[in-house]
């Protein structure tokens, strides 16, 4: 239950004076939109890189390649969705049988029927490194019905940095080095290699795939889509960062935050 004090609220004014501030957001909203649609076009207009290299995955159906992922349409965006790994003495991982709590709260906004992408000429279909039979018990288990591979074996995730790891490539965390993830003041350390949350984009042209887009951390916030409703309320996310301060208690329900669980986990 959020707390809140009536000082902490909004003042309370006539509907006209409520108009007048309204149309002064408003302002503020177009601006932002036509940002957005800005960055957007730059978006589109990011060269790509042909992939080139055989990746493999493991989906209901066996072994099937990245063209396959796309289901015959030209686009295709993929869910790097992290899985949990317990790790032994020797560093050997061992899948758990769920994935991230993060990752599962965007998995569980993923509309049901894809009908909307689909008559757009664009895919879904998320991508983990578990073992397929472990993803399909936790996808059932939690209801989802959008199409889940498993690049267990296959290099996919660290070419695409939504897997990090010294041992096996230079790193590239957010798009940051060794180097530029020291002097932003956030060291590398073994403790950091791992899956890691994304978004890519691919486009197919004939047989040929291209990548054309990659977002991590906040630039991938858009897909847990309760926050575009939570956005428009006068207690918002909920979060600690927030503006303005001491409106409500924080929840801890933000990416990574202490109370965030599984979808199921969270009772009535």
């Amino acid at each position: 239950m959020t707390t809140m004090g009536m000082g902490d609220l909004p003042p309370v004014v006539s509907r006209e004076e409520w108009l007048t501030a309204r149309r002064e957001l408003l302002r503020e909203e177009k601006e932002l939109t036509r940002a957005r649609d800005r960055v957007n076009a730059d978006r589109r207009r990011l060269p790509m890189v042909r992939v080139d290299r055989p990746y493999t995955f493991q989906g209901p159906d066996g072994t099937v390649g990245l063209l396959d992922l796309f289901e015959g349409r030209p686009q295709l965006v993929v869910h790097h969705f992290m899985w949990m790994f317990d790790i032994d003495a020797d560093g050997r991982e061992h899948p758990r049988d769920y994935g991230c709590s993060s990752c599962s709260s965007a998995a569980d906004q993923i509309p049901a029927d894809l009908r909307q992408l689909h008559v757009r000429s664009t895919s879904l279909a998320a991508v983990s490194r578990a073992p397929y039979d472990t993803i399909a018990a936790f996808r059932d288990r939690m209801g989802w019905t959008f199409p889940w591979y498993s690049s267990q074996g296959s290099a996919f995730n660290y070419d695409f940095h939504a897997t990090v790891d010294d041992r096996v490539a230079p790193v590239l965390l957010g798009f940051r080095t060794e180097d530029e993830l020291a002097e932003a003041g956030k060291p590398w350390n073994e403790d950091m290699r791992g899956d890691w949350p994304g978004v890519s984009t691919f486009l197919r042209v004939g047989d040929e795939v291209f990548h054309t887009y990659s977002a991590f951390g906040r630039g991938i916030e858009e897909f847990h889509n309760g926050n575009n409703y939570l956005d428009l309320t006068v207690l918002g996310r909920q979060e600690p960062w927030e503006e303005p301060k001491g409106r409500a208690t924080p929840l801890g329900l933000h990416v990574g935050g202490p109370a965030m669980r599984l979808p199921d986990e969270y009772g009535t």
